[in-house]
């Protein structure tokens, strides 16, 4: 059962464990309704105001349309105040925006609107995305570079959060064993190279340099027998620690200056996704009136990552609803709110046309 207008009893009924309403999309102002939600009732946000001096909205004094970008920054840190409030304190805030040129000057809105995030109400940053657009949009201006990205910032409340690595990490590849039974990992990583780096060494000593062979060896085994997936080897003298080489704030410097050597095992489950996302923009849903849907597939990472299954996604600014319709089809629940009401009959539209076979595909 799906209500576009919802009243606040409807917004408790569903946010109660008992609802079976998969989506609740709520028309009016952001504010009012966010202060009508319970406190930590909610557990991850992901949204995408309407950017700063971008165009003229359809609705007088509606968000973007501010006169200053320090009134921008200070109406939707009103809005951050009111989210931070109903998050549950292992919630996440996946916050995308643009940036605005006014007479040439990029204003840096993005950074500006983080910082103040971090500094007057306490949020924690734990990642900046670059989200690469790929194709973006014409640009006609013959004295700058094309802009071709946006920010996806994650922000938490807390230092123990939900985070759920292991659904969002990259298909582990498997490696190979070349007809000379030499084992070859997904990266290329024979053993050759390094063997090569250990026995001409002229920074090793002899007995480290027996040590690193014979646990190169030992290195290669368990790739071959699939105990491990990949590695790298770091040596003394020919690659650099992968931090600090300060011997008080790295361990791995500490066993390089002790052993000569160490190994950098991947997880067996597979590589962490990095944060430069390679994404084209939404086309299917850019109507008129709403010229900036971001694409489902940015949001697929947030939702995984930072809400349980049959959680519920907040999107405060809400538009066409890609927020909520990504949130069903990954099991979870979707509460979104728009002042317009003719972009959530748009959210509606796409959302009854959902169908469960899209499950498996973005699942």
């Amino acid at each position: 059962m799906v209500n576009v207008k919802g009243s606040f009893n409807q917004v408790h009924e569903f946010l109660s464990p008992k609802s079976s309403q998969q989506y609740l999309l709520i028309p009016g102002n952001v504010l009012d309704i966010l202060k009508e939600i319970p406190s930590a009732s909610i557990d991850m946000t992901i949204t995408s105001p309407p950017y700063w001096q971008h165009r003229k909205y359809t609705e007088d004094n509606s968000f973007g349309n501010e006169s200053s970008f320090n009134l921008y920054i200070d109406t939707l840190m009103k809005v951050f105040a009111e989210l931070k409030r109903v998050l549950k304190p292992s919630g996440s805030l996946w916050l995308n925006l643009g940036d605005t040129y006014r007479n040439k000057n990029l204003q840096g809105i993005p950074w500006r609107i983080a910082i103040a995030l971090q500094d007057a109400q306490g949020w924690i940053l734990r990642n900046d995305i670059i989200w690469h657009k790929i194709k973006g949009n014409p640009d006609n201006s013959k004295d700058k570079l094309r802009n071709t990205h946006e920010y996806l910032f994650h922000f938490v409340q807390e230092k123990n959060y939900y985070y759920d690595v292991d659904s969002i990490r990259n298909e582990r590849k498997s490696s190979q064993v070349n007809k000379q039974g030499q084992v070859i990992t997904a990266t290329g990583v024979s053993g050759v190279n390094y063997r090569r780096q250990i026995t001409r060494s002229t920074v090793l000593k002899d007995e480290e340099k027996n040590n690193a062979l014979k646990e190169l060896d030992g290195a290669l085994e368990k790739i071959k027998s699939g105990e491990w997936v990949d590695f790298r080897m770091i040596i003394r003298g020919q690659q650099r620690t992968t931090h600090s080489d300060s011997l008080e704030v790295s361990g791995r410097a500490s066993e390089l200056k002790k052993k000569g050597f160490y190994f950098l095992p991947y997880h067996p489950n597979g590589s962490k996704p990095g944060d430069v996302w390679d994404i084209i923009p939404e086309d299917r849903w850019r109507k008129d009136i709403h010229f900036a849907p971001f694409p489902e597939e940015l949001c697929l990472i947030p939702v995984k990552a930072t809400c349980p299954n049959q959680g519920i996604v907040l999107d405060p600014f809400v538009g066409t609803g890609t927020a909520i319709l990504t949130a069903i089809k990954l099991g979870r629940r979707g509460l979104g709110i728009d002042l317009s009401e003719e972009y959530l009959g748009f959210a509606k539209e796409r959302l009854d046309q959902y169908q469960p076979t899209l499950f498996q595909l973005l699942s």
